[in-house]
């Protein structure tokens, strides 16, 4: 498989130094709710990363992304197969495990408090942009609803669902009973800017393995966009600064009364989220509806 790029021209339009710095990053309880953010549906602004599938693998590679500060777009039609699991047991981080429906809406809250937008939708074609002059975006993405975007990045995190990269020269797709995408370690395809991620990328069929692997993508692509190591830590007041070392980027320092607010708001929302039985139905295999 071809190496990508490392052309930071390919990149998201936006240099890192226009970036606000890590410090600077809003707290998740300060960040605007979704109906505070531009309108997901308006196309005549291109986007970095375009992540298309909101299962666990897209939503973790959308939080990382957002959090760079990438102009982060969830197209996602709400097909998950994690909504039809009774009881997810084996997720880390949930001893006694968690509603399957519960941990997707976290993780899509998590997703836009970092800063990625969401459009109920699916996406039906994905066609490179081409020679086009003033368009630096690498590729034209259309949905079922006739929306059209442009990004400079993709992330496919569809399961099995392959139909719209059909018009995308260069992508391999893999028969094995069901489709797969052909990518190499780090969820790169043979497109610079495209990437699979979780099942799509052959993953094992384990929510916690297509999350860690959504993650790594994430990375992969803010490596490849020829971006600083990226951190995406937050250590305690003096960490760094005390070893007379700078703050690296993505990460940020905080102190004791800073550390106690944050862990208070995560207590009141944890709280807040389980106060109560999830709302929506448990959903099975289609071919069992009614």
């Amino acid at each position: 498989m071809t190496d990508p790029s490392t052309d930071s021209s390919t990149g998201p339009s936006t240099d890192v130094t226009d970036k606000p710095d890590a410090t600077d990053r809003p707290d998740a309880t300060d960040r605007p709710d979704a109906t505070d953010r531009p309108d997901a549906t308006d196309a005549s602004a291109p986007r970095d990363v375009v992540v298309i599938g909101g299962g666990v693998a897209g939503l973790s590679a959308a939080v990382f992304t957002a959090r760079h500060g990438f102009d982060t777009l969830v197209v996602d039609d709400g097909g998950s197969l994690l909504r039809r699991n009774a009881r997810l047991e084996n997720f880390p981080g949930f001893p006694a495990g968690v509603n399957a429906r519960r941990l997707l809406d976290l993780l899509d809250e998590q997703a836009a408090n970092a800063g990625a937008e969401r459009l109920d939708a699916r996406v039906t074609r994905i066609a490179r942009t081409g020679d086009i002059a003033g368009d630096d975006r690498r590729f034209t993405l259309e949905t079922d609803a006739g929306e059209r975007f442009r990004a400079n990045s993709v992330v496919a995190a569809t399961k099995n669902e392959v139909g719209y990269l059909a018009d995308v020269e260069g992508v391999e797709i893999v028969d094995r009973g069901k489709a797969y995408v052909d990518v190499d370690e780090r969820g790169r395809t043979g497109v610079e800017g495209l990437y699979a991620a979780g099942r799509l990328a052959r993953k094992p069929h384990q929510a916690a393995v297509c999350a860690g692997h959504g993650a790594e993508v994430g990375v992969t692509l803010l490596e490849d966009a020829n971006r600083p190591f990226y951190h995406d830590w937050v250590a305690p007041e003096g960490y760094f600064t005390d070893r007379g070392r700078e703050v690296p980027p993505g990460c940020e320092e905080i102190d004791a009364t800073e550390r106690r607010e944050r862990e208070s708001a995560a207590l009141d929302a944890t709280r807040e989220r389980f106060a109560d039985p999830h709302p929506d139905p448990q959903e099975t295999h289609p071919s069992l509806e009614e």
